[in-house]
């Protein structure tokens, strides 16, 4: 499964993107996050549909200090070089 969420409300600034990187290998899944200069934060995950579920059901809560006002998804197209790493990265800045 490939999955884009983008999710908003207080998530700059609380440690977000360590945070989900951290939950993410803990899962077994695979992707990127990044902060969005609109004050969210984008993230692609891709694994066993059970993990990413998984995943975005903890991001909806998000670590100490954030507060998820939503979570925007959709399916996400993925290419051979998207699994060519089998990590979770944080990317820069958009």
């Amino acid at each position: 499964m490939n999955l884009h969420i983008v999710i908003s409300g207080l998530v700059q600034g609380v440690g977000y993107r360590q945070w989900l990187r951290g939950r993410a290998l803990a899962a077994g899944v695979t992707g990127w996050v990044r902060n969005r200069s609109d004050g969210t934060v984008e993230a692609v995950l891709s694994g066993p549909p059970e993990a990413v579920e998984g995943l975005v059901a903890e991001a909806r809560k998000g670590p100490l200090g954030a507060k998820v006002a939503d979570i925007e998804r959709r399916e996400a197209s993925a290419s051979p070089a998207d699994h060519a790493s089998e990590d979770f990265t944080i990317a820069r800045s958009l």
